[in-house]
């Protein structure tokens, strides 16, 4: 199997070492293409990063590449999405995806509520003006306490379920959109099934909870912010791409929207002279919701052990195209 030395946590390559029969190979980025393309050619597991704008476009897993790894039976991620993964090309070469989708749940969770917390008790505003300015009293950076407000979550899967868990310690009300489940089983992960519409118009904080496909990229547009509360926050750990930023900044600008919380962006990171890094009402972070010491390492260790797994013949626990199975059972 093949890696490029991009950092992962140790626990993967110690989980793989004391597994018989399987060569790892961890390639360096800055080598020759044709040196990698050498070690791809020949691997059964390709373990590659999902991080779209720090891995090179000649090494994501397309159909080009695939044409010249015949031997290739997975492309598993190192994380929870998928990006650098075409899945439909995948599937057609008889190539299981799988992602480690869950093991990051609780630190995108802590930073979700971290976000929900500070943008309501106005805590990084408060942070800024107490450094570069005196004479402002402190009733001009009172906040809110999030007792007994909306939130609204699209997506509940591993992520928003445990937003849910930790938002109703706090008494917040949780609402939740997500098509692919039903009431009931929305209810069970805490939340109250409600539809998009319902969402933006009766949340004070919409929080993003969903993968970045067709059907969600761009959603949260101007008319989606529009829609929203007047005085509602905004914040997404998900994908950039799903939440247009230029008519997120013409609601904040308008005052529409008290302000947002933002992890990902559609060119990470940012160029320095983006609009809303800017704003004293938007918190910026560089997709580093799901990044801790506790996620990464619970990540590398599932990744060892779905791909040791379905080397003996085990179905993957995280297989992004299950329609593939019967394929890599004959395969293997």
């Amino acid at each position: 199997m093949v890696r490029f030395d991009v950092w992962l946590d140790p626990a993967f390559d110690a989980r793989l070492s004391r597994e018989p029969g399987i060569e790892l190979s961890v390639v360096p980025l800055q080598s020759a293409p044709e040196q990698a393309l050498e070690k791809l050619a020949s691997a059964a597991i390709y373990h590659v990063s999902a991080a779209k704008d720090e891995l090179p476009r000649r090494w994501w897993v397309n159909a080009e590449l695939l044409r010249g790894c015949p031997q290739l039976l997975c492309a598993s991620s190192y994380g929870a999405g998928y990006d650098t993964i075409d899945v439909p090309a995948c599937t057609s070469a008889g190539v299981a995806v799988v992602n480690q989708a869950g093991a990051n749940a609780h630190s995108v969770a802590e930073q979700t509520i971290a976000f929900i917390l500070a943008l309501s008790r106005r805590i990084v505003e408060g942070d800024r003006r107490l450094r570069r300015s005196r004479g402002f009293a402190r009733e001009e950076v009172m906040g809110r306490e999030i007792r007994g407000r909306s939130l609204g979550l699209v997506g509940i899967g591993h992520c928003g379920s445990a937003v849910a868990r930790v938002a109703r310690v706090f008494g917040m009300r949780v609402l939740a959109f997500d098509p692919y489940l039903d009431k009931d089983e929305v209810r069970r992960r805490g939340a109250e099934a409600v539809s998009f519409e319902e969402l933006l118009a009766g949340a004070d904080f919409v929080s993003l909870h969903c993968p970045r496909n067709a059907e969600t990229a761009g959603m949260m547009d101007g008319r989606a912010f529009a829609r929203m509360k007047r005085g509602a926050y905004f914040i997404s750990t998900a994908r950039g791409g799903i939440h247009d930023e230029a008519a997120l900044a013409a609601a904040l600008e308008a005052g529409h929207l008290a302000g947002a919380a933002l992890d990902v962006w559609a060119e990470e990171p940012p160029p320095l002279s983006h609009p809303l890094l800017a704003r004293d009402d938007v918190i910026a972070t560089f997709h580093t919701a799901g990044v801790s010491h506790e996620s990464r390492r619970e990540m590398a260790s599932m990744g060892a052990e779905q791909i040791a797994g379905l080397l003996r013949g085990e179905r993957p626990r995280n297989l992004v195209n299950p329609e593939v199975w019967p394929r890599i059972q004959r395969r293997l």
